[in-house]
């Protein structure tokens, strides 16, 4: 298969998963409670260091190092990773449910995810800890360092595909978890990935409409109208990008697996990615 060839299955494999997400409106809830979350998570720690600091952000910089930092740091990632999967895993069971033709729900999802607490935790844990391991060489193994770890980040990305649905469905450790993802990423998918241009174009031309039009909107009443309208539109086209990837990561785990998926065309998942 050509680059054109994977690019078009690409984006109709990107379409197909807006279109489920149509049929699905409630289910943008997901990505859109994870952002909130992050956001009074930030501002949580944000305002621990503040307090403990005086409050003077000069000796917030100041006390910005040694092992205190990075106990800080481990902990923030932990429940960054946990927050996200969580919602990730929900949106990800109420896809299998509506694969399934069974009726989908918020709270069915939230429901499942809380059955999942250990699992998600765990992992939380094993990538928090990646993380902040990527982040100590980071700082120090100077720029060519950062270069490599920066690549190894990118890895790491790839090879947790398929981690939600992994950890939602099969009964494995965070580490046995990462390397079903990764094998299931070498085995089926080869190395390119066709529908990262799908999603990257869709952001891109949301941001435009949705950015650009709310701020000209906004600007019809005051400047500050037009910022918040256009950071609104934003958020709005992430969330609606972010819920239809999490759409598709599910969809082409249960067609890995075997399991029948109406909304999406086999022969098309097979080929979007190309084997050596």
């Amino acid at each position: 298969m050509n680059l054109f060839d994977r690019l078009g299955n690409g984006w109709n494999i990107g379409i197909t998963s807006l279109k489920v997400l149509r049929a699905n409106k409630q289910l943008i809830i997901f990505p859109i409670l994870s952002g909130i979350s992050l956001i009074l998570i930030l501002g949580s720690f944000f305002t621990v260091l503040l307090a403990g600091a005086g409050w003077h952000m000069d000796e917030v910089r100041a006390s910005d190092q040694g092992t205190g930092r990075y106990l800080f740091l481990f902990v923030y990632y932990l429940i960054n990773y946990f927050v996200v999967v969580f919602f990730n895993m929900a949106l990800v069971h109420c896809t299998h449910l509506y694969f399934k033709g069974e009726e989908v729900s918020i709270e069915a999802g939230i429901r499942f995810s809380f059955s999942r607490i250990g699992a998600l935790f765990a992992w939380s844990m094993f990538a928090a800890t990646i993380g902040l391991i990527l982040r100590i060489l980071s700082e120090n193994l100077g720029w060519i360092g950062k270069i490599i770890i920066g690549l190894i980040g990118i890895a790491w990305s790839i090879a947790t595909f398929f981690v939600v649905p992994v950890i939602a469905y099969e009964n494995l450790g965070p580490v046995d978890a990462f390397k079903r993802s990764a094998n299931m990423m070498r085995q089926k998918w080869g190395e390119r990935i066709g529908a990262g241009f799908s999603f990257g174009l869709l952001s891109f031309l949301g941001f435009l409409i949705f950015g650009i039009g709310f701020f000209l909107i906004g600007m019809v009443f005051s400047p500050i109208a037009a910022v918040i309208l256009a950071v609104l539109g934003i958020l709005l086209v992430s969330a609606i990008v972010s819920a239809a990837k999490t759409i598709f990561i599910s969809a082409v785990y249960h067609n890995i697996n075997g399991d029948p998926i109406d909304h999406f065309n086999q022969q098309m998942i097979d080929n979007l990615f190309v084997q050596k």
